[in-house]
């Protein structure tokens, strides 16, 4: 169930039904799911076919910590070369621990010949591990999955399988692939294991405990449904079918990853909006890379730099083999394969076999020679990767990508001092914002200009600046995330700065507006009249009402304001009553006044935010003479008189002047007299004069 397996079918299938009939179609593996396959063609004849096949023990051993893989492993297969005969098949998750195998076997003195195994070596090299060995030596095979279904290795007896392989795991959020160590699936452990029964009984040692193999799931994922898919989707589209949907899948492809699969084949020129492959999509299909790797090739060829490209491309397609550098600087790759440079001979001579066969694809004669030229990794490796163009953001090796995404380097690493980078691989840990760089080349603005020029846009940004507590207004010209110039509006729109000056309210809250006491004590007086007068369709000017609707009332109050400074000339108990109609302006002084006149003619303010309603808070005295409670609300509520002492300390509460005069006075007038001597407290205060008022209230 390989991508490739996967798409092969589905285009055997469209060319039989359109082209082919007659074309005969035989699905084969040892471990098929054939209830999947036998539905997608119900007129297939399943064909059991058992073969000759001996038992195998199986032996379990411990497993051993992930960084001790290649050593248990080598053990593993000492001891199969000292109990059994035969040769020894080991499986291993990648080249990195066959590596380490083969250095712990040398240091062990392990007499039998050591023969790697995976899909990056040379022809030759996969051969002399398949054939058995011409001097007769008995034979340790260390291997990938390549070993599992498609090949046979003569005279293998025993197997140790490490119960790991390598899987690509798509990160369609961030937009990389990278090769996870997962455990295998119960079919693969199985298919490894017949390895061992080929030729007669043999024995599989197992790297884990026997209890694990009941937690390994039945068969592995397909890997079109985690895969990138943008490979995929340029082989449909040279293939003429625009929707992968058209064709007949086993497991048809997530529509979300073809949609981001069409958007990047769309961004590199290979495929048009519909998902018609362009000239360039035939010229990109025809080289066996990625299509970004592809594209980078072919649009570096039409600047002159066709040889470098394939030179890049074989080096990013294998980076592992390479020593590791102390900077992520693609520069010190390429000087490690060149002669003389740090790289293996064999590894140097992969890559550049790798080379000459994409040069051949992409029809470039020319051998590559030279040196690159200033800028030249970083330009190429842009055209693969435009989206991981990367900016500078601080001195801490922090970098920001075109795609939006962060990115970091050591801040020792000489790259994180570069203005700009193009990234060519990144590694994301488990939950990290940021992707750490592995593979980039310097690059630079001049270079961003003349090449990705189609994909800079100049637009005039107008927001609000939170630290700036003001509207900032620039003309920026940007690649995707990336600021690569900006200068000030001399005259931004009006409506825009007044949006972001209104965004910026929104963002401080309420509490950026000048409120006044009479501010407040309007909203507080419409909230009494809206309870009180339910016909009168009062506004609600609460706090969460006025923010959820301040594009409403704010704008024609903050035009030529750009600061948050600037609202403090507001009069906010002003722009409120705009809120309101004229006869509901005339309304609220008549229904709620914002004073009451006393006996003593003093204007009392009056306080509608009361928890006991509104209230008034005056000097006794001052209401001598008050026959009737004042009524608000039309009559509807009575005002609340908080009556105090000549040193404005509380008295009473009331609601009923007339029963306070009655009652509660006379009870208090026998203390007032003695506390204040001097101040007159007639007994039938009803009927008396007011006493002055002492201060302006």
């Amino acid at each position: 169930r390989s991508l490739d397996a996967d798409l092969a079918l589905a285009l055997l299938l469209d060319a039989r039904e359109a082209l082919r009939p007659d074309l005969k179609l035989a699905v084969m593996s040892a471990t098929i799911a054939a209830r999947e396959v036998q539905a997608l063609v119900p007129e297939a004849r399943t064909i059991r076919v058992p073969g000759r096949t001996f038992p195998v023990e199986t032996v379990y051993l411990d497993r051993p910590a992930p960084h001790e893989v290649a050593s248990a492993a080598a053990s593993a297969a000492l001891v199969a070369m000292r109990d059994r005969p035969g040769d020894v098949l080991v499986f291993l998750p990648g080249e990195a621990e066959i590596r380490r195998a083969v250095d712990e076997l040398a240091a062990r003195g392990a007499a039998a010949k050591v023969c790697p195994l995976h899909a990056s070596l040379p022809d030759a090299a996969q051969d002399e591990a398949i054939a058995p060995a011409r001097d007769g030596r008995r034979k340790i095979v260390l291997a990938t999955t390549i070993a599992e279904t498609s090949l046979t290795i003569e005279g293998v007896a025993a197997v140790v399988d490490t119960g790991l392989k390598r899987s690509p795991r798509y990160d369609a959020r961030r937009g990389v692939t990278r090769l996870r160590t997962v455990r295998v699936s119960l079919a693969a452990a199985d298919q490894r294991k017949g390895r061992a029964g080929r030729l007669g009984p043999g024995v599989c040692y197992r790297l884990w405990p026997e209890a694990e193999t009941r937690q390994l799931d039945a068969h592995d994922e397909p890997e079109i449904l985690s895969a990138d898919l943008a490979s995929l989707v340029l082989t449909i589209a040279s293939w003429g079918v625009w929707d992968p949907a058209a064709l007949a899948w086993i497991d048809p492809p997530p529509p979300g990853r073809v949609a981001e699969a069409k958007a990047l084949l769309a961004s590199l020129g290979a495929i048009q909006a519909k998902g018609a492959i362009t000239p360039a999509g035939r010229r990109i299909a025809a080289i066996p890379a990625h299509p970004r790797l592809a594209h980078m090739i072919d649009a570096g060829d039409r600047l002159g730099h066709g040889a470098a490209a394939c030179l890049l491309a074989a080096l990013l397609s294998e980076p592992d083999v390479l020593p590791r550098a102390d900077s992520a600087d693609l520069a010190l790759r390429l000087d490690a394969v060149r002669p003389g440079g740090r790289a293996s001979r064999g590894a140097g001579q992969r890559i550049a076999a790798t080379a000459r066969q994409l040069r051949s694809a992409a029809r470039i004669g020319r051998e590559f020679g030279g040196e690159f030229g200033g800028g030249d990794e970083g330009l190429l490796t842009a055209l693969a990767w435009p989206d991981r163009i990367a900016q500078r953001r601080g001195g801490d090796g922090r970098f920001l990508m075109a795609s939006g995404g962060g990115a970091r380097l050591d801040a020792a690493d000489p790259l994180a001092r570069e203005p700009f980078l193009a990234i060519a691989d990144l590694d994301y840990g488990k939950d990290a914002l940021e992707g750490r760089v592995r593979l980039a080349a310097a690059l630079t603005l001049d270079i961003i200009e003349r090449h990705f020029g189609d994909r800079i846009e100049t637009a005039d940004r107008i927001a609000w600046d939170q630290r700036a507590r003001a509207v900032s207004a620039f003309r920026e010209r940007k690649l995707g995330a990336l600021v690569l110039d900006r200068q000030p509006l001399a005259a931004p729109d009006p409506g825009a700065v007044a949006a972001a000056l209104l965004e910026g309210v929104r963002r401080e809250g309420l509490a950026a507006l000048p409120w006044t006491d009479a501010a407040r004590s309007l909203q507080a007086r419409v909230a009494f009249l809206a309870r009180r007068d339910a016909a009168g369709g009062w506004p609600d000017l609460s706090d969460a009402r006025l923010a959820e609707t301040l594009d409403e009332w704010l704008p024609p109050w903050i035009a030529g304001m750009a600061r948050l400074s600037d609202l403090a000339g507001l009069d906010l108990a002003a722009v409120l009553k705009e809120t309101m109609d004229r006869d509901q302006r005339k309304a609220l002084e008549r229904l709620a006044p914002e004073t009451f006149e006393a006996p003593s003619g003093q204007r009392v303010a009056i306080d509608y935010a009361d928890e006991g309603g509104p209230t008034a808070h005056v000097r006794v005295q001052e209401m001598f003479g008050l026959k009737e409670t004042p009524h608000l609300a039309g009559g509807r509520a009575p005002l609340r008189l908080s009556l105090l002492s000549p040193a404005h300390r509380p008295v009473a509460l009331t609601t009923d002047i007339a029963a306070f005069w009655r009652g509660g006075y006379l009870d208090a007038r026998r203390d007032l007299r003695g506390r204040y001597p001097k101040h007159a407290w007639p007994e039938d205060a009803a009927n008396a004069s007011p006493a002055r008022p002492n201060r302006p209230r």
